[in-house]
């Protein structure tokens, strides 16, 4: 066993100190390179590997790396092999140094090949190496190399080295939050297929599951970074993904300012009606009504998009006092998509029946009719409302004015009636008690 790792050892010192190009492709004994790297493969392709090994240690002292490239992939196998009989600790970390630097030469000599030999050597790492300090250090080298050719699995292993790490007080948050986010930008520009999909999802979990990202250590993070550069587009949108993904961290200032400016900078529906949730939740009303009434009337908005938007402005501007406004938008779900039009014309009664009108006794209870007149048309364009429109209609009609009293300002039943109260205006029929 030991004579296999002097073997290497030399056959590293040789492959990086001669010049191949002065030796040709065989070497300088090129008779003899090319007689073991027969011998050897006439063993190997018989799969007699352990009769191999002796005639690929001669190939290996004797051959440059140009010789053949299948020298150095045979060699990954019989080391292979070789590492997993070896009990003697020493000897087997030398044995796994040259199974990685046979991946080395191949990607040196066959830069062809460069990528598939890095990943080939990061898998190796995983499976050879338990400190995750060493898994850490070596996948760190292998992702710098191929960046978004990196094989996925590499990617989640290096997040899941870094992860132990912390948990071990080796390293700061900040180094695995920048792991998981290099290793999710990469996912972003490799070519997408099933496997990526599915690491990057496992990637997302394992990051979620470390409690690394707590919202504290995010803010600690991320709020310095932004001070010294509140334009940098690419770590607003760092902040606002890694903050936006982590529960309970969107209710502080540094969320809400990194959303403001991505919506400044790169102004969306989707971001202007983010940033009403944020201010709906902050109490801040009139903020939260601007946002919103930007996302809905957003360029190139889809209608149904449009109108649910709509519908929410109108449940919003009801609640926070602001009938007109409901009024409006209530009206704009309805036009813009038949589907919601049940859920419009219910809070536009609402809205009619919660409007207080001035006047005389037939004007302050005008506003029922037409509240009931939309309760109506409210259950007649969606059934599922009915229970809750007939709970409204018999609260509104018993206010209705009495038949004398709308006899007295000469108003009778089944009459057309104008009603303009609190920024609105309805023309509906005139409806009495007895």
């Amino acid at each position: 066993m030991k004579k296999i790792t002097l073997v290497l050892l030399a056959f590293a010192m040789s492959a990086f100190g001669l010049k191949v190009s002065a030796q040709g492709k065989y070497g300088a004994d090129s008779a003899e390179c090319i007689k073991y790297l027969s011998y050897y493969q006439e063993y190997y392709k018989q799969k007699n590997y352990d009769e191999a090994v002796p005639s690929w240690r001669k190939a290996i002292k004797l051959c440059p790396p140009t010789a053949s490239q299948n020298m150095l992939l045979n060699g990954m196998t019989l080391l292979g092999r070789e590492i997993n009989k070896t009990k003697d600790a020493a000897q087997r970390k030398a044995m796994v140094d040259s199974l990685l630097l046979l991946n080395d030469l191949r990607a040196q000599y066959y830069p062809k090949y460069a990528v598939a030999a890095m990943n080939t050597k990061g898998q190796y790492i995983t499976q050879f190496y338990k400190d995750p300090k060493d898994i850490y250090d070596g996948l760190a080298g292998i992702i710098e190399a191929n960046q978004e050719k990196t094989k996925p699995s590499l990617l989640l292993l290096n997040l899941n080295s870094a992860i132990e790490l912390f948990k071990s007080e080796k390293l700061g948050a900040e180094d695995v939050i920048n792991t998981y986010q290099n290793a999710i930008a990469l996912l972003g520009k490799a070519e997408q297929d099933e496997t990526v999909t599915k690491t990057k999802s496992d990637i997302e979990g394992l990051f979620i599951t470390s409690q690394v990202a707590s919202c504290d250590n995010l803010i600690s993070l991320f709020t310095p970074r932004y001070e010294a550069d509140p334009d940098n587009m690419e770590l607003i949108t760092n902040i606002v993904k890694m903050l936006g993904s982590t529960e309970g961290c969107q209710n502080n200032d540094l969320f809400l300012q990194a959303v403001t400016k991505m919506h400044k900078n790169e102004p969306s529906a989707a971001s202007a009606y983010y940033l009403y949730k944020l201010h709906a939740a902050n109490d801040e009303a009139s903020t939260a009504i601007k946002y919103l009434e930007e996302a809905a009337s957003f360029s190139g908005l889809d209608t149904q998009t449009a109108s649910d938007y709509q519908l929410e402005l109108a449940t919003y501007a009801l609640k926070a006092g602001m009938n007109g406004k409901a009024f409006d938008a209530a009206r704009k779900s309805a036009e813009l998509n038949e589907a919601n039009q049940g859920k419009a014309y219910y809070l536009i009664g609402t809205i009619w029946g919660s409007t207080r009108c001035g006047g005389n006794e037939v004007e302050r209870r005008a506003n029922y009719w037409v509240a009931v007149d939309y309760l109506q048309k409210a259950k007649a364009a969606d059934e599922s409302l009915t229970s809750d429109c007939n709970k409204l209609i018999g609260t509104y009609s018993s206010y209705y004015p009495q038949k004398a009293e709308a006899f007295m300002y000469d108003v009778v039943d089944g009459q057309s009636y104008t009603v303009s109260c609190g920024g609105m205006r309805a023309t509906t029929t005139v409806r009495t008690q007895r």
